[in-house]
């Protein structure tokens, strides 16, 4: 379906260019992070609407649905900025059930979310699987954070200076906007533009 021309979709349609110059054939995986209410979901949902217009089988993810639950970041200390910083997510979980499954193409099945934030929950695991050629899109803080590097084949980073103490940690380490292959400055998120 032909999507309604704006200049926000014609930005996407730009930069989903660029990432299908990237992609060729097999499993790829784009890493969009920002800083906390950067737009970086809505902004990684309609990029994934736009190359899914240009013909790309897309799957949707998020960090948010890696979370830890509460009671499993309590066993690293007190609530605190800089624990929530290292240990808020479960970078093993996504490795394991979401990264590495996907990768491996074929019929291997992958998770997009292991656990609902909102009600500190697990989820039922919704096993899928994909064809040989698909793009896998995953927005969230901290996403491009040194040891999870090795694990994108393009990265994305919203623009704007971190505000939340947690970010201003994992900026003060490896600022995303500086290992990014595309920096996006949504100030008006109606008009993006390139950094």
């Amino acid at each position: 379906m032909r999507l309604v021309t704006t200049p926000r979709v014609t930005f996407l349609r730009d930069l989903a260019r660029e990432i299908a110059a990237h992609f060729g054939r097999g499993r790829m995986i784009v890493a969009v992070d920002g800083p906390v209410q950067s737009g970086k979901t809505a902004f990684a949902d309609d990029l994934g609407s736009v190359l899914r217009e240009q013909g790309h089988s897309v799957f949707r993810a998020s960090m948010e649905g890696f979370h830890r639950s509460r009671a499993a970041q309590a066993d690293f200390g007190d609530d605190t900025a800089e624990r929530y910083s290292r240990y808020g997510f479960d970078e093993s979980a996504l490795r394991r059930v979401l990264v590495e499954p996907f990768r491996l193409g074929g019929s291997t099945a992958f998770v997009t979310r292991v656990l609902d934030p909102a009600r500190d929950a697990w989820v039922e695991p919704k096993w899928i699987t994909g064809p040989a050629d698909a793009i896998l899109l995953l927005d969230g803080r901290f996403v491009l954070r040194e040891r999870l590097d090795e694990l994108w084949d393009f990265r994305i980073a919203i623009g704007g200076d971190p505000v939340d103490p947690a970010d201003r940690l994992v900026y003060a380490e490896r600022d995303p906007r500086l290992v990014a292959d595309v920096v996006v400055d949504l100030e008006d998120p109606s008009e993006p533009r390139l950094i």
